[in-house]
């Protein structure tokens, strides 16, 4: 039994970090048919944010917490410049934007290993952090529970910004129906920019939470962005309650496979599960209603 809740909690860390991981891809995907393959080097670009910022705050929790902010600026901007200057001109053209946005990725990393080297370099974890919890007979790392409480965070913060602000609602509105939203007087250009300013500040904002738990090099965005388009696909595109169920399920699944096979396989096996469950539901656990009549 205590195994079997170990591996729950592993699981619920695993499903935590591709939640960070998919959330804001979910936001460009769902609103503009955007695959964006450098949504990854976001991820990459919060990491060396948070190394930056404890270079220039040494004291670790101190410069953790600045870094999230930090990093959710400097990601989301990068985002607009992306969408600005590339990317506006291939809205819903997935394979044309899954092209170039590989490209772009490459050169993000290679900025980086011009930048800070090739090699990867630490974060210090705060003291804070160090140690876990004995919980009915699991134990829970500190920095896991950690990035369970940013992930919350940032579900629940996204979840009343679009529901609850003037801005968040233009974005459900263009997802819902771009041309009558047009008509109505919005301005989907600006809603368009602000929602990857949001999905790609989200994304760094988990490789900030990635420095907890490993290294960070110029290719740390490339081991979470297939799994990061896994929970979009099972959860729904754009839709955020769908990635989270789905982020949590598929992490849960991996942590048991991994415990009872392998690590490598426990991905492989969520690759089949999502593959196989979509056969039955293409749409995801929960479909975008749109009304539009197209």
């Amino acid at each position: 039994m205590d195994v079997l809740l170990n591996q729950l909690v592993a699981g619920l860390s695993i499903g935590s970090v591709l939640l960070l991981a998919a959330i804001g891809l979910s936001l460009t995907f769902g609103q503009m048919g955007v695959v964006n393959m450098a949504h990854g080097e976001f991820i990459m670009v919060g990491a060396y944010t948070a190394y930056v910022t404890q270079q220039v705050v040494t004291n670790a929790g101190v410069s953790l917490i600045m870094a999230l902010p930090i990093s959710f600026v400097i990601g989301g901007l990068l985002g607009v410049l992306l969408e600005e200057t590339i990317l506006r001109r291939m809205y819903h053209r997935p394979l044309d934007t899954l092209l170039v946005t590989f490209g772009v990725g490459l050169i993000l990393q290679q900025l980086a290993r011009d930048i800070f080297g090739p090699r990867a370099v630490e974060v210090a974890s705060p003291g804070w952090l160090n140690g876990n919890i004995q919980l009915a007979g699991a134990t829970i790392p500190f920095n896991r529970i950690f990035i369970l409480v940013v992930a919350v965070a940032c579900v629940g913060g996204l979840a009343y910004f679009t529901s609850r602000t003037a801005a968040g609602r233009r974005i459900r509105a263009v997802v819902l129906n771009r041309k009558l939203a047009e008509t109505n007087g919005i301005s989907t250009r600006a809603t368009d920019r602000l929602t990857f300013f949001v999905g790609s500040g989200l994304a760094s904002i988990a490789g900030v939470t990635l420095t907890l738990i490993g290294s960070t090099g110029p290719t740390l965005g490339q081991s979470y962005i297939v799994d990061a388009f896994l929970v979009v696909v099972a959860g729904g595109i754009g839709r955020i309650k769908g990635a989270v169920i789905a982020a949590f399920v598929l992490g849960i699944f991996q942590a048991l496979v991994e415990h009872s096979i392998s690590i490598s396989f426990g991905k492989f096996a969520m690759l089949i599960l999502v593959v196989a469950f979509l056969q039955f539901r293409p749409q995801g656990l929960f479909a975008v209603k749109t009304r539009s009549l197209a």
